[in-house]
């Protein structure tokens, strides 16, 4: 009986793909078992492409398959997964280019940096900077950082500070918290051997993708620590950026706290 239960659960994503997309439709849901409602059917390709590149089968900066290898894995038309490819696309996980195919989305592209850095010039132009670290350790997580990151108190956090900055201005100062476990072997030597962004060594390095972030933003003055980073007044307007960025499955893996000089550039946000 156990043997035969333990075949059942490991055939069973097999015959699901094996039904066809009317079969699909009318019954269960593509690797949503539990879902309680309908799920259309490029929702269901999308969640199945999207565990994919979770599981690392297609690697960041990487080809996936065609539209038409991937309509026969699944069994469904390719018009269906173009639909979910272009959904995938718009959330920033998957990259076309024309002529070349689609590629799994990586924050090792130059293009990627400012998709998290949202401070632009005046004249609205994304600037080259550069980063200055001021400090990478371990310690035990504050309660008010275990709490965004899932993590219980107390548990090993590595806290990253450092400075951005564009031509002679040092505009950004961040406080990067981490979960020591998923970060084991982050140290002062590894950051300042990495010349890319940061969330391209976290993802090639790591293994972890940075696939979104919830801000919050608020106007302050700047206390002698940060005025010192920043080198600035103390009592100098900021803008202060509080985040919590998550990789699939939508976990927290990141909290930042970024203090902005915003004298000659402004924070962008696009909203839709």
């Amino acid at each position: 009986m156990n043997a035969l239960c333990s075949n059942t659960r490991m055939n069973r994503s097999s015959t699901i793909l094996s039904k066809s997309p009317a079969e699909i439709a009318s019954s269960e849901q593509i690797g949503l078992p539990h879902a309680p409602t309908f799920s259309p059917l490029y929702q269901q390709i999308k969640a199945l492409i999207t565990q994919s590149l979770e599981a690392g089968e297609w690697k960041p900066g990487a080809p996936i398959p065609s539209e038409v290898e991937l309509a026969a894995r699944y069994k469904v038309s390719q018009g269906t997964v173009r639909k979910a490819i272009s959904v995938l696309a718009a959330e920033n996980l998957l990259v076309r280019r024309q002529g070349k195919g689609t590629f799994v989305a990586t924050h090792s592209e130059a293009r990627a940096q400012f998709r998290f850095l949202r401070l632009l010039s005046e004249e609205g132009a994304s600037t080259a900077y550069a980063s200055h670290l001021l400090e990478c350790r371990r310690l035990r997580a504050p309660a008010e950082i275990a709490r965004p990151l899932e993590l219980k108190p107390n548990e090993p956090v590595i806290l990253i500070k450092r400075t951005l900055q564009f031509g002679e201005l040092v505009a950004v100062f961040d406080e990067i918290w981490l979960p020591g476990n998923l970060f084991r072997g982050l140290t002062p030597e590894r950051l300042a051997a990495y010349h890319g962004p940061l969330y391209g060594l976290f993802e090639t390095e790591f293994g972890t993708r940075m696939i979104r972030a919830s801000e919050k933003i608020r106007a302050l003055a700047a206390d002698a620590v940060v005025a010192a980073a920043l080198r600035v007044a103390p009592g100098h307007p900021l803008l202060n950026v509080e985040r919590v960025s998550y990789t699939y499955g939508d976990k927290p893996v990141e909290v930042r706290r970024g203090w902005y000089v915003t004298d000659t550039f402004y924070y962008q946000n696009d909203l839709s």
